[in-house]
C-alpha cells in the first residue's frame, strides 16, 4: 500500500466538501476548488475524514493513489490556509511596485514589464526587492510564479535577475585572466 495514499484526510471545521462520485468540490473561507479525478480511484468521506483506496496493485493504481490524495489534501490546505510563493529580485537598478491591481517591474529591459494579477491569484510587493504571489490554488501559484520568474531568468555570473527565495544560484567563474 502507498504510505500517502492511505493516510486520512482530516477536514477542519469550517470547510465543505462535496464528494459526486470522482468529482470533489472543497469550499472554505479562501475560496472554493474543485477537480475531477481518475475513474479507478475510489473516494469517500465518512464523518470528516476522506480516504481514497485504489482497486488493484498495478503499477498505475500505486501512483494514482497518493496523487489523488495528496490533491485532495491540498484543496483542502488551500481553501483553509493557502500557498503562497516568495521570489526576490537582485539586480542594480531591479525593482517592483504596485501598480493597481498590476505589478510594474524593472528588470533591465528598456520597457517596464507589467503583470496583471490572475483569478484566483494575489501580488504582493512588501519591499522594491521582493514578490510574494498567493492563492488558493497550489499548481496555479506554482505556475504563476514560474511565470514571474521567467521574466528575467537569474543568471549565473552575477546572480542578476529573478529568483526564488529558498533557491541557491549556482556561480560561476567568469573569464579567467590572459595566461602569462
Amino acid at each position: 500500500m502507498s504510505r500517502i495514499g492511505r493516510k486520512p484526510i482530516e477536514v477542519p471545521a469550517g470547510v465543505e466538501v462535496k464528494i459526486d462520485g470522482q468529482h470533489v468540490s472543497v469550499k472554505g473561507p479562501n475560496g472554493s476548488l474543485e477537480n475531477t479525478f481518475h475513474s479507478d480511484m475510489a473516494i469517500s468521506m465518512e464523518g470528516n475524514v476522506i480516504t481514497v483506496t485504489r482497486p488493484s496493485d498495478k503499477k498505475e493504481h500505486r501512483s494514482l493513489h497518493g496523487l489523488t490524495r495528496t490533491l485532495i489534501a491540498n484543496m483542502i490546505v488551500g481553501v483553509t490556509e493557502g500557498f503562497k510563493k516568495e521570489l526576490e529580485i537582485n539586480g542594480v537598478g531591479y525593482r517592483a511596485a504596485k501598480q493597481g491591481s498590476a505589478a510594474n517591474l524593472s528588470l533591465g529591459y528598456s520597457h517596464p514589464v507589467i503583470i496583471e494579477e490572475i483569478e484566483g491569484i494575489k501580488i504582493d510587493i512588501p519591499a522594491p526587492n521582493k514578490i510574494v504571489i498567493s492563492g488558493p490554488d497550489k499548481q496555479k501559484v506554482g505556475q504563476f510564479a514560474a511565470e514571474v520568474r521567467e521574466k528575467r531568468p537569474p543568471e549565473p555570473y552575477k546572480g542578476k535577475g529573478i529568483k526564488y527565495v529558498d533557491e541557491v544560484i549556482i556561480r560561476k567563474e567568469g573569464k579567467a585572466g590572459k595566461g602569462k
